[in-house]
């Protein structure tokens, strides 16, 4: 039997590969971590960490500008954009501890801060070491994907890994992009004072949800002063005289928007390629990501795994984890045992405000697969909580099966919409449905409430008439 000196040899320490080297420590499984940039990888270094801090701020700022909501007469901020920036850093700086090489390597995992390369199904060489591995899992996530523009190289664009690095707000800010990433940060941009115009191909902001969501979050941009062009494409960048231009289309029509930055928000690429998988012949899918079966090994070699954004299909922190769990286990117990990726109950939340939250199917997705479906809604403008916070707005939209109350999906739209999807994940999870919820006492008065009164809906939509009026004519009865 061959020895090696790692059970699994760990290649990127954001999300994926951080759960997946914990995993493997803690069933005593001796493990090693490779990562040739910062510890944390995207999520906290560029993307979920210092964005939803920026997010906060741009938040209160929201709310001064509101005062006159909250029965505050006046009330006015002053800042300057670097020190905003300052607390980012500070921000990330305090959550560093919680993936760094100290802390893992306290944890059992040895960490190794190099570039990695995989010579074979077995060997990894880290600087000037090869490291044998009985199993090597591939976590090495994605970058901001780069469009073919033409003239986009003539300007210093931002992605949403080197925007992090500003240090005077841009007055004219062009994001191109209408996706998650580009809406959060077109958002905060706005609210911080750029002037924000926001150019999307799609019809629709956040196409990957139902069109009334991007609606909203459109409808909101725009009372906000920004210039959103949906069904708008890119044509060009140009510099002329010294003055950066986007030169757009829709519809057959020209227009042109001079910027003073322009963030590229398009999407994230896979980073699969240039660390010793193409020499493997280890297969790619058409997006690039590595082609791995149902327990995350890659097609080609069942001793190498992949997961996170390297993997997909989603490219979410909290799926990232959701592998490195499938990855670890399966790579140490394997072929004795093994676990199919469950891929059933997937949540995410763009983090606009009002927020957009989804678990499960929603109508578009219905209809394009022939899923029978009925609708529920719960507008949140009823909700007490939500008017006392002047945050009555949004809804909750509950697909089922027809005539019971099972959950096929869930969006909701509104204020901490991201909170309140959980208690439907985990009643998704959990295998039970609105009746259950609609029986569980929720604390008044609270945003969870619009749960149980989403439920109340569904039930009063299913309510036994023919049984209600003999009911009615039992109490007629007692009456006398």
């Amino acid at each position: 039997m061959a020895k090696f000196d790692y059970n699994v040899v760990v290649i990127g320490g954001g999300s994926a590969g951080l759960v997946s080297s914990y995993i493997c420590a803690a069933v005593k499984a001796k493990v090693a971590l490779i990562e040739k940039n910062k510890m944390g990888g995207d999520c906290l270094n560029t993307g979920c960490v210092p964005s939803k801090a920026l997010i906060r701020t741009s938040k209160i700022l929201s709310y001064i500008r509101n005062h006159e909501r909250y029965g505050i007469r006046s009330a006015s901020a002053e800042f300057e954009f670097s020190d905003v920036m300052d607390r980012v850093r500070q921000v990330i700086g305090r959550i560093e501890p919680h993936d760094s090489v100290e802390r893992y390597q306290k944890l059992g995992v040895d960490c190794y801060q190099n570039a990695a390369k995989i010579l074979s199904p077995n060997e990894v060489r880290v600087g000037d070491r090869v490291l044998t591995t009985k199993n090597i899992i591939v976590a090495t996530g994605a970058g901001p994907a780069i469009p073919n523009i033409p003239g986009l190289d003539q300007v210093d664009f931002l992605t949403t890994d080197t925007i992090w690095n500003l240090r005077e707000l841009p007055k004219r800010l062009v994001i191109a992009g209408g996706g998650p990433i580009g809406s959060e940060l077109t958002q905060c941009f706005a609210r911080l004072g750029s002037q924000v115009t926001q150019v999307e191909m799609m019809p629709e902001l956040l196409n990957r949800e139902d069109p009334d969501v991007g609606a909203r979050i459109h409808q909101q941009f725009v009372s906000e002063g920004v210039d959103v062009r949906v069904n708008t494409r890119c044509k060009e960048i140009k510099v002329e005289n010294g003055q950066a231009v986007m030169l757009v289309e829709k519809d057959g029509v020209e227009d042109r928007i001079p910027f003073d930055k322009v963030l590229v928000a398009v999407g994230r690429s896979a980073n699969s390629k240039g660390f010793g998988l193409e020499e493997l012949g280890v297969r790619l899918t058409a997006r690039g990501t590595i082609e791995v079966d149902d327990y995350l090994r890659t097609t080609t070699h069942t001793n190498i795994y992949a997961c996170g954004d390297v993997a997909g299909p989603f490219q979410f922190t909290h799926t990232a984890a959701h592998q490195a769990w499938y990855c670890a286990v399966n790579a140490l117990f394997s072929p004795l045992k093994k676990f199919k990726v469950d891929y059933s109950v997937i949540p995410w939340c763009t983090f606009t405000d009002p927020e957009a939250a989804r678990v499960g199917l929603n109508e578009t997705e219905a209809k394009a697969q022939g899923i029978p479906y009925e609708t529920t809604v719960y507008p949140i403008d009823d909700l007490d909580r939500a008017i006392a916070d002047s945050e009555d707005h949004g809804w909750v939209k509950v697909l089922t099966t027809p005539g019971k109350d099972r959950i096929l999906g869930v969006t909701i739209v509104g204020y901490h919409a991201g909170d309140l999807i959980a208690e439907y994940v985990a009643a998704m999870k959990g295998g039970y449905g609105l009746n259950r919820i609609l029986s569980t006492i929720h604390i008044y008065p609270t945003m969870a409430e619009a749960n149980k009164f989403a439920a109340g809906v569904w039930k009063k939509a299913h309510a036994p008439e023919n049984l209600l009026k003999w009911v009615a004519r039992f109490h007629q009865w007692r009456r006398g």
